[in-house]
């Protein structure tokens, strides 16, 4: 067979069987304890307590459903998508102990759901959710590596996750927690796939470009497929603030020109498209519309400095709107042809102007270790984690070797 005959997801499975490195492990214990300072953080939402009275035992179930609540979980920019709260739950939830292998698992998990969230385009993400369309191949990879899958297996795991993958946006324009489902259904669905094809169930190996296909159901140009000497973890960003990515550059943009004492009076943000399209809400009703919301994330930084996940709130709808009201938001030709490789925004007042390429966080401004550890504390102490099981966690996740440890501890957590 020469590589020509080779499917998309042959090709992806080929590439997934390749050794990974001690330095790749240490990356991906820093976004696994991103993951878990996020589900920490959301112990208290209205979804923690919707799922207490829902039956679930296992702790990884569980948490596949916190991790993206107060929207700060990991996100890659080309393919505009959020793997952490697909792939760690799976992880931790497919068995075995030796955390090594759950990281390299994890490493595999971001590599295919990266590499398939980076294919699908524009028509695509206008109607689907890139994270639960990519999540389900995703957790599929991370679990069939959980299950030592041969590539044959992981084929077919990914073929049958694919075949049932997808996710609407429908749950944007409505307040419900859909958006947590799905990345609960991900995990499930990639688990069972893996779980099925390792016992011989065989999946669609031409799952992405086949004639009915997901491209050709959902796709109008899907893009090529990459498939990079190192592994696509390190693309990935941490997001230091409670707010949707695309609001990140206009925070760190305001953040800039409060410090140069220049952020005063009427604000105009100018920006990508898509930052519009999701967060253009001058008037937020709830926390997740202040998460979504352009003018709410520059009100903050006018009004108070630095977001803390208070800002949020309700309280603090309802106390910035006249900061709000100064806001203006519109669309930069130059940012949109420079999205999605680069987030970017600028924010302009009467005292001065500054423009951002990148976020805070992004690989081209990353977070030291130092800064996802205090993230990481700050998140688990919003969500009422003392500093002693804190320290506990992020001992277990950075210098551990074994995954019960960060089970048992999260068990307490749920």
């Amino acid at each position: 067979m020469t590589a020509i005959d080779h499917s998309l997801v042959e090709r992806i499975a080929q590439h997934l069987q390749r050794p990974i490195e001690k330095i790749v492990r240490t990356k991906a214990r820093l976004h696994l304890l991103d993951w878990l300072a996020c589900v920490a953080g959301g112990r208290q939402s209205d979804i923690a307590r919707s799922l207490a009275k829902d039956g679930l035992t296992a702790s990884a179930d569980k948490a596949a459903w916190l991790g993206n609540v107060l929207e700060m979980d990991d996100v890659h920019r080309t393919a505009i998508l959020h793997p952490g709260p697909a792939v760690w739950p799976t992880v931790l939830a497919m068995g075995g102990d030796a955390l090594d292998d759950a990281l390299d698992a994890g490493v595999r998990g971001y590599e295919a759901m990266i590499g398939i969230g980076a294919m699908l385009d524009g028509r695509h993400y206008a109607f689907w959710h890139n994270t639960a369309t990519a999540g389900s191949f995703g957790a599929a990879a991370a679990a069939a590596s959980r299950l030592d899958a041969n590539e044959a297996q992981l084929v077919s795991a990914l073929g049958l996750a694919g075949s049932v993958t997808g996710g609407l946006w429908q749950m944007r324009h409505e307040p419900v927690m859909a958006k947590q489902w799905h990345l609960a259904h991900a995990m499930m669905t990639g688990m069972a796939a893996a779980r099925h094809a390792v016992a011989g169930v065989t999946g669609p190996r031409f799952i992405l470009e086949g004639p009915q296909g997901l491209f050709a159901a959902t796709c109008d140009a899907p893009k090529p497929l990459m498939l990079a000497e190192g592994w696509r973890i390190d693309e990935v960003s941490f997001k230091p603030w409670g707010a949707c990515r695309h609001a990140h550059p206009a925070i760190d943009a305001a953040l800039e020109l409060k410090a140069a004492g220049a952020l005063e009076g009427r604000v105009t943000v100018a920006t990508y498209r898509d930052a519009l399209v999701f967060c253009d809400r001058p008037d937020p009703q709830s926390v997740l519309d202040a998460k979504f919301s352009l003018q709410h994330a520059v009100a903050i930084v006018m009004d108070r400095g630095v977001p803390q996940l208070a800002d949020f709130e309700p309280d603090a709808i309802a106390a910035l709107a006249p900061a709000r009201s100064l806001v203006t938001v519109m669309e930069s030709e130059e940012l949109t042809r420079a999205y999605p490789a680069h987030f970017g925004a600028t924010l302009s007042s009467g005292k001065g102007r500054v423009t951002l390429a990148d976020a805070r966080g992004d690989p081209e401004r990353p977070l030291s270790e130092a800064g996802v550890v205090e993230k990481a504390r700050a998140l688990m102490a919003w969500g009422g984690i003392g500093t002693d099981e804190a320290s506990d966690m992020i001992a277990a996740t950075l210098e551990g070797d074994r995954v019960s440890d960060i089970l048992r501890i999260l068990e307490g957590w749920l």
